[in-house]
């Protein structure tokens, strides 16, 4: 069984991981011509790195990232409204991790070369078209070096290619539009001293404006401002998400806003460079993919970062595709099995977000009742988690295929 897996970031990367460790042979394509770890700081959730750890990736998420203990909620002058305790302090028998999002893609790149070969990802490589065949699906890639395209045959085809995602715009091509949460995002990264710990996630806001920061190792903060600008609705234009954007256009919002010892202005006028996009996500479909063909990651499911859920479910996709797949009887009747298995879970995820993004808690109470709620929505309770059954599926016998 050979996979091809449009799209190397941490969905994808993943996927080849979890399906090379299964006995089956995957390939990794991706547009860029080079993968450098680009981004700022995302968070891994006990239950994305329970998978990681079981793929033998645990010491080095370790030293990658900062294993989170605590999150706290804030008014704009630091004053604390609520907290409560993360990751191992909070039961989990797994770490919650805020990393790098660059630097943790180059892990699972690393990874993937050394595992499955240095010609496991193929890059500046994009899949412009497929079709299904008899026992298969053949792929038109572009070489983008060249601009030449070749077909390639493989057995399945996971779209991993994020937002906008080729897959998925071939398998629905009236799959809705992009909708806009009404809010805009900067987000950057801030060499500085920790606040409170210095293993805190701290949420500051005032009204229809908020901050996030947390640390992500070597000195750095990573911060993240949300400010409101219109009702929800579809998104007119593009959502790029390496736009730049110039401090003055966020530090209006800040003014007098500190954090602990921290000078939020300051801390965002120090970050060097800014990205800035819309929050937006996705109604979820009644199917992700046919046949041989299925979603993964952003691809199937964009939801809002308001959970710190998005790169997390794309880690547990890509360990239940390799799971279903190992103890399918046929490829189809595996990816079946992993959309049943996700979509319903993961659709959860993306409403539960939705609702987290509208709520209003503004006393102790109401923001323990908000988290509670969504990590019963999610499945991600602590006993829950801790009692579920591994993932790590058998080693297929290749030699009956």
């Amino acid at each position: 069984m050979t996979a091809l897996i449009a799209g190397a970031g941490i969905g994808g990367l993943t996927a080849a991981l979890s399906l090379h460790a299964a006995g089956i042979e995957a390939v990794v394509v991706e547009s860029a011509r080079e993968i450098r770890p680009l981004g700022v700081g995302i968070n891994l959730l006990p239950h994305a790195v329970r998978e990681l750890t079981e793929l033998g990736l645990g010491d080095a998420l370790a030293a990658l990232g900062v294993a989170a203990a605590e999150i706290v909620h804030c008014d704009r002058h630091g004053r604390e409204i609520f907290s409560e305790p993360r990751g191992v302090a909070q039961g989990y028998r797994w770490p919650q991790y805020s990393v790098h999002r660059g630097e943790l893609q180059m892990l699972l790149l690393s990874a993937v070369r050394e595992r499955l070969g240095a010609a496991a990802v193929r890059t500046g490589t994009r899949l412009t078209d497929f079709e299904e065949e008899a026992g298969g699906v053949r792929a038109r890639l572009l070489d983008r070096a060249t601009g030449a395209t070749v077909t390639t045959a493989a057995d399945v085809l996971v779209g991993a290619d994020g937002l906008h995602s080729a897959v998925r715009a071939r398998l629905h091509p009236d799959g809705g539009p992009l909708l806009w949460s009404g809010i805009r995002m900067w987000r950057g990264t801030t060499r500085a001293e920790p606040f409170r710990a210095g293993r805190s996630m701290a949420i500051l806001r005032d009204g229809d404006t908020q901050l996030i920061a947390y640390p992500i190792g070597r000195d750095r903060l990573n911060w993240v401002c949300q400010v409101r600008e219109s009702a929800p609705g579809p998104l007119a234009g593009e959502a790029g998400w390496n736009r730049t954007a110039r401090a003055a256009d966020v530090l209006p919002h800040y003014e007098g806003w500190r954090l602990g010892g921290l000078d939020v202005p300051a801390l965002l006028a120090g970050g060097g460079e800014i990205l800035t996009y819309p929050m937006v996500d996705r109604d979820p479909l009644p199917a992700w993919g046919r046949g041989r063909v299925t979603l993964l990651g952003d691809a199937a499911h964009p939801m809002y970062p308001v959970g710190a859920n998005g790169a997390s479910q794309a880690v547990v996709d890509a360990r239940v595709l390799a799971y279903e797949l190992a103890r399918a009887d046929d490829a189809a009747q595996g990816l079946a099995r992993y959309e049943d298995a996700r979509r319903e879970a993961t659709s959860a995820v993306v409403l539960a977000n939705r609702t987290m993004n509208r709520a209003d808690g503004r006393t102790p109470y109401d923001l323990a009742r908000i988290t509670d709620t969504y990590r019963h929505t999610t499945g991600s309770d602590v006993d829950a988690l801790n009692a579920r059954a591994s993932l790590t599926p058998r080693r297929l016998d290749t030699s009956a295929i």
